[in-house]
């Protein structure tokens, strides 16, 4: 038996070892209500499992109401680093009485329960392993002030499944002194409760399940973050200067992360005032307006907005297109039609965001797909926008964005900032001349002046109607054509500027392709080994910009069949693969699934599988 500190007590375990154990790898399921203070007790376990050297990720499914309804924070241990959502759940813990039934569906034989014992229906689902806690005694014992009570409740499966596992208290300790800001008033509260808890379970609960907790060296020097967050510093370390923003859900904590930061990372060093100015609009309309009017005056400007926003950002999308200013729009995207589902996820604004605007538009659009290329896209984004002289929108959504990932430190911007085909005083002296839309280098890019340039020829009109060369209003057909044309010219252009996509080929020259992008790629990562396992080679590209660079056409024409993953309705990235390259269309096949739960391994495994045999 082995002996542990709980509290101040040692006593001897009735936890024992079982025959054979899965050790650091399995998926636990936490079933609470709403505003009850459980993400405290999730992040002490999903930190002290990190903490421990076990590979892990997050995800909270919650309403989109203030509190009251049910929520689930699921937290996947995986050795082999697979994170996408798990088909089942290994481990599940009742707090929520109200979805009682719901919640033990979803266990097969095998799986273990810990239930609140005061719950008028005891679980007894055949081939469960169910261990009972006594919630309300512990917490009564652990007697902490009485407004604290309802919100520490959840701190007692923290400490029970603790015990369980293996997982060292010590580690909860550091977890809940990181999430408390090291105030030791919470730390100890919440870690009484952490103590008794654990107490009980070794004095009361003996050990059926297989399922252990070890420690390892998985997360030696990585980091756990969210996407939003590391599209904040991103930006930040990018220079920026300007961001406004409307609140919206999943895209308002890109906003709190570069608030968050900027008074530590972005204040002059001699005066101490901030360089970066941040301004909550009333709308999104005057929210992309703010960012366009500060790109066009030089700021590095952004706004950031989810799928309902960007629908009022349209008509102000297109101006910056046209009258080509720079700006990045963050589009962090959720389920849809119209309001939809708030705090679902989605990749449902890929043609949208694409064709945004009125008339012939293409929008640049960034698809990062892990939190390392949430922050490179952070910075790089702007310089995209200033060298091309124009929008440049960053697909996320919640799931990269408000779910904490597994993360190899983040690598401080290696280039200098490109501030593009800017014209200075001096510029302007040594050529003599300046034409505001005129494509001096045979890119589509023209050169561009900005507001305050001391020299006669340096000021230009911005606007969004038809304009000549040098900036001149004119409604003349010959004139507009020319213009549209160079404009495609520069879109031609900007594939040299976008990031080139991720390859894995196998050496199996019949193997299947998939095409997959954004947050799809763990469950994609996930079903390439589950098919290879099956005797089903797959070769594996990963876009993460448009428009499509050549790597992306050679992978498709390489393959005879190519799946294309998508989380939308109606496979809206492969409608673009086909519109750019129409003689390989019928090679492009959807695998697409949208019910705001992101996608698991074993889903795609099997869609692959089973387009295979038709």
């Amino acid at each position: 038996m082995k002996r542990e500190r709980v509290g101040t007590a040692e006593k001897p375990s009735m936890v024992r070892e079982p025959d054979q154990q899965i050790v650091n790898d399995f998926s636990i399921v936490v079933a609470t209500v709403n505003g009850t203070g459980s993400q405290t007790a999730n992040m002490a376990l999903l930190r002290s499992l990190f903490r421990m050297g076990v590979p892990v990720n997050s995800r909270n499914l919650f309403p989109s109401n203030i509190q009251g309804l049910p929520t689930w924070f699921t937290i996947r241990a995986s050795t082999r680093e697979h994170f996408a959502r798990s088909e089942s759940t290994q481990i599940l813990v009742l707090m929520n009485e109200t979805t009682y039934e719901e919640d033990l569906a979803m266990l097969e034989p095998g799986s273990v329960c810990f239930y609140a014992d005061h719950f008028e229906v005891e679980p007894k689902p055949p081939g469960v392993i169910c261990y009972p806690m006594p919630v309300k005694d512990i917490v009564r014992e652990a007697s902490p002030p009485k407004q604290l009570r309802d919100y520490m409740t959840n701190m007692v499966y923290v400490g029970v499944i603790a015990e369980m596992l293996g997982i060292d208290l010590s580690e909860i300790q550091l977890a809940l002194e990181t999430h408390f800001q090291g105030n030791p008033k919470p730390v100890d509260l919440n870690m009484g409760i952490v103590d008794q808890a654990a107490l009980w379970a070794r004095e009361n609960l003996t050990k059926e399940d297989p399922y252990v907790v070890r420690r390892d060296d998985k997360t030696r020097g990585k980091i756990l973050i969210d996407g939003n967050t590391a599209a904040a510093l991103g930006a930040i370390y990018g220079g920026l200067t300007f961001a406004a923003w409307y609140p919206i859900t999943p895209a308002s904590s890109l906003a709190d992360g570069v608030l968050e930061y900027l008074p530590r990372l972005r204040r002059d060093p001699e005066s101490d005032d901030a360089t970066c100015a941040v301004i909550q609009a009333e709308d999104e309309i005057s929210a992309i307006g703010m960012a366009i009017g500060a790109g066009w005056a030089g700021a590095r400007a952004m706004t950031s907005t989810s799928g309902p926003g960007i629908s009022l950002m349209a008509e102000f999308a297109g101006l910056a297109f046209f009258a080509e200013v720079p700006v990045v729009i963050w589009d962090v995207q959720r389920m849809g039609p119209s309001t939809g589902l708030p705090t679902r996820t989605s990749q449902g604004d890929i043609l949208f965001v694409r064709f945004l605007g009125h008339g012939d538009t293409k929008q640049v659009m960034l698809l990062p797909g892990n939190m390392a290329e949430c922050f490179e896209f952070g910075w790089r984004a702007f310089d995209i926008a200033e060298r091309l002289q124009t929008p440049v929108f960053v697909l996320s959504d919640l799931d990269l964005g408000m779910n904490l990932w597994m993360s190899e430190p983040f690598t401080y911007p290696d280039e200098p900032m490109d501030r593009g085909k800017v014209l200075s005083a001096e510029d302007l002296d040594r050529i003599g001349e300046f034409a505001r839309y005129r494509d001096v280098d045979g890119d589509g890019i023209p050169y561009r002046t900005l507001p305050g340039t001391n020299h006669p020829l340096a000021p230009w009109f911005a606007r969004g109607t038809g304009h000549d060369e040098s900036a001149f209003y004119s409604e003349d057909p010959e004139v507009w054509t020319r213009n549209i044309e160079r404009l495609w010219r520069k879109m031609e252009t900007a594939r040299e500027y976008m990031p080139k996509p991720i390859l894995r080929r196998g050496d199996t020259p019949e193997a299947v392709g998939i095409i997959v992008y954004g947050s799809t790629n763990p469950a994609v990562h996930e079903a390439r080994h589950l098919l290879a396992e099956q005797g089903l080679p797959t070769d594996y590209l990963r876009i993460r910009a448009i428009p499509f660079t050549d790597e992306i056409e050679t992978f498709i024409r390489e393959h005879e069949r190519i799946y294309v993953v998508e989380m939308n309705q109606d496979g809206q990235m492969r409608q673009l693969l086909q519109l750019e390259y129409p003689d390989q269309a019928v090679k492009l096949r959807s695998l697409t699934h949208n019910d705001g739960i992101s996608l698991t391994g074993k889903w795609v495994a099997d869609a692959v599988t089973a387009a295979e045999q038709n």
